[in-house]
């Protein structure tokens, strides 16, 4: 065990980590910005299970030759009064002993291990970073749970990059368990390429009507973007939508793990996709949930609440959903993504497009995964997610952030990420299990997906005064998945 927890030297182009001139005293993006506004002022907070201890010398040495070579992760936030208060970056030296915080626990003290760590992340929502640090933190815990034997806890300000950017630096930071002395595998997206499809006059003839079909989907769903936005159109108000305002509010954090293969299974055999299938599990889900919630308020006992239909009709329940927008998909190499004109270039490059959770009690499950896939296809022949990213980039230089934010009338925030196809050890420490979420958003509630190794991981991340239950909800995720999965093999 000695062995495997001394430090290792991780192989990484040190220079594609240094901030150069160019670079220092360079403004915040625009999508940065909008993640420090009052009602989304977003952190990422990353919960990472480990099977051994956590030998926090190994971490911190670890990190310096890592992190800290990151150009983000070494620099302050600071307020240019020359230039209108906008933030930039400025480089500075780092004390790790203000970033690494490892407390001291008795476990004789812990009556629920579980409970111990989910309240402990939990506080971690309730308080920011001092911007007069590089904002982010990593909390050490060696507390035995029920899934893992020590649990690391990454808390990062969202405006140092989005998921994609924060996976590619965590996959740098990896080796595989199988080989440690190589690094993981990165998952690979394959892009669609519909160039022979143009080809003869009868392609040509399909490609205009798929521009037009374009045009016309990206024109409607960008007039239904602007109505959410202006607060013209608002989603129904159930027991998971909550009031306006309350982006700063404290969050929970649980998580649900489930069979890669599964997934898989179902999407080979409905010929569809791993997201489709994720959103036609959290359809079922939700619609699941919520029904045993109005049967409840109906004062009808829980078990004929959950075999009626009790849910009102015409429930309109969306998500703001993030996407990626490089133009070569899926998780890169950091290398890759800190070259100079890179097209994957590391940052916040997202955009987001509202998508409708169909809420509905189905006789057969596999009507959800229909629904999800329908919907998301109909997203896909959209430019939504582009005029977004679009929106905050251009709208800023005139109608100044509220213009651009995000929009708080949805119900939740959706996102996925794929994560390493193989276990991995992180610093020589093998990981059990990767959660990360979010805390900051305008929503009562986001659900994260990421995979890892065979399993998929639903993270939710909650408000306790809309959903006091957050177990139920990923019990109904759950129960949902199985569902779908009988029925496919029926």
């Amino acid at each position: 065990m000695e062995a495997l927890l001394k430090p290792i030297k991780v192989k990484i182009d040190v220079e594609n980590f240094t901030l150069d001139d160019s670079e220092a005293n360079q403004p915040l993006s625009p999508v940065a910005r909008m993640f420090h506004e009052s009602d989304s002022n977003v952190y990422i907070i990353a919960m990472i299970g480990l099977k051994t201890k956590i030998n926090a010398e190994v971490v911190k040495a670890n990190l310096v030759h890592t992190l800290l070579k990151h150009s983000r992760f070494s620099s302050l936030q600071v307020v240019d009064e020359m230039n209108s208060g906008r933030l930039i970056w400025v480089p500075t030296e780092v004390n790790l002993d203000n970033h690494v915080i490892v407390p001291k626990l008795d476990p004789d003290d812990i009556d629920s291990p579980d409970k111990f760590v989910e309240d402990y992340i939990s506080n971690l929502s309730k308080n920011k970073i001092k911007m007069s640090m590089p904002m982010w933190d990593l909390h050490l815990l060696n507390v035995k749970t029920s899934e893992a034997e020590s649990v690391s806890v990454f808390r990062v300000h969202h405006s140092l990059g989005d998921g994609t950017s924060l996976m590619s630096l965590f996959l740098a930071c990896t080796r595989k368990v199988s080989t440690p002395t190589e690094p993981p595998t990165i998952p690979m997206v394959k892009k669609v390429n519909s160039g022979k499809s143009s080809r003869g006059l009868k392609g040509k003839f399909i490609k205009l009507w798929l521009d037009m079909w374009l045009l016309w989907n990206t024109l409607v769903d960008v007039m239904m973007f602007l109505a959410t936005a202006l607060m013209l159109i608002k989603d129904t108000k159930t027991p998971l939508k909550g009031p306006l305002g309350f982006g700063s509010s404290p969050r929970r954090f649980v998580h649900r793990s489930v069979s890669l293969d599964d997934i898989k299974l179902i999407k080979n055999s409905t010929r569809t996709t791993i997201n489709d299938v994720m959103l036609g599990v959290t359809q079922a889900g939700l619609s699941r949930y919520l029904n045993r919630k109005y049967g409840e308020s109906d004062k009808i006992d829980k078990g004929s609440s959950e075999r009626s239909n009790n849910l009102p009709k015409s429930i309109r329940l969306r998500a703001t959903f993030f996407m990626n927008l490089r133009p070569i998909p899926g998780i890169q190499e950091l290398a890759d993504m800190m070259k100079k004109g890179t097209k994957a270039k590391w940052g916040n490059q997202i955009g987001y497009l509202i998508y409708p959770f169909t809420i509905a009690l189905r006789d057969n499950p596999l009507d959800y995964l229909r629904e999800a896939k329908a919907a998301m296809d109909r997203k896909k022949a959209s430019l939504e997610a582009s005029f977004s990213f679009f929106l905050a980039k251009y709208f800023l230089k005139f109608g100044g952030l509220k213009m651009a934010s995000f929009p708080s009338q949805t119900t939740l925030w959706f996102s996925n990420v794929a994560g390493p196809q193989e276990e991995i050890s992180l610093f020589g420490h093998p990981v059990a299990y990767i959660a990360p979420s979010c805390f900051g958003q305008p929503n009562g509630l986001m659900i994260h997906v990421v995979s890892y190794a065979n399993k998929m991981t639903f993270i939710l991340s909650v408000d306790d005064d809309i959903i006091p239950d957050p177990h139920q909800l990923c019990d109904d995720l759950e129960v949902s998945l199985n569902r779908i999965k009988t029925a496919v093999i029926n």
